[in-house]
């Protein structure tokens, strides 16, 4: 079976990418599973940028389709912060709590009515050569006034979906990835990484 390469160390997303993407007859792995370590400097401008300087430079040092995602949440009452600097918003070494409660902290005394926000992912697809597609996913939603729920990671105790009366991460995986921004992301993605696959069958 071809490999397909998570580039990530986050266990979480690679549960979900494996919810997401597991059927499509690729091999999911992690650099942990192929002995791969390698620091990749997100110093780009935006999503689009880290994710494909992501994606390429692992695809590069396994030899492998490489996939690697970057998002964010964007709160419109903060002019669109952390945005693709949600995962330092709380300096260096700091947890996913630590970065919660950082914006919490920052929309303190802000009305439901004004805590709108957005999250977005940008999935970059790498092979090898270098070659790199984008696909974008996004999901709208509140900024909760406290964190609820125990499943999920980042922000997603934060993330409230009014339509749903619940927290990202008060839902099943499987609900989560029917309305996420990293699932809307991927089902962008499966046509072009059927056609990779059937590419490296022939």
């Amino acid at each position: 079976m071809r490999r397909l390469l998570i580039a990530t160390g986050n266990a979480g997303k690679l549960k979900e990418y494996q919810s997401l993407l597991g059927d499509l007859g690729w091999q999911l792995v992690s650099p942990a599973d192929i002995g791969l370590t390698l620091e990749v400097s997100e110093s780009g401008r935006d999503y689009a940028e880290n994710a494909k300087i992501k994606a390429a430079g692992f695809a590069k040092a396994s030899g492998l389709v490489a996939l690697a995602d970057d998002s964010g949440l964007e709160v419109d009452a903060l002019g669109g912060e952390p945005g693709h600097l949600s995962a330092r918003y709380a300096g260096p070494g700091a947890d996913d709590a630590q970065r919660y409660v950082r914006l919490l902290e920052r929309l303190r005394g802000v009305p439901p009515e004004k805590r709108g926000a957005r999250f977005r992912c940008l999935i970059a697809v790498a092979r090898p050569t270098g070659e790199t597609e984008l696909f974008e996913g996004e999901c709208r939603g509140v900024v909760a006034e406290a964190p609820r729920g125990e499943t999920g990671f980042g922000y997603d105790p934060i993330f409230y979906l009014p339509e749903r009366g619940r927290t990202l991460a008060e839902l099943p995986l499987s609900e989560k990835n029917a309305v996420s921004h990293r699932g809307a992301a991927a089902r962008k993605a499966r046509p072009f990484l059927e056609e990779l696959l059937r590419e490296q069958r022939d």
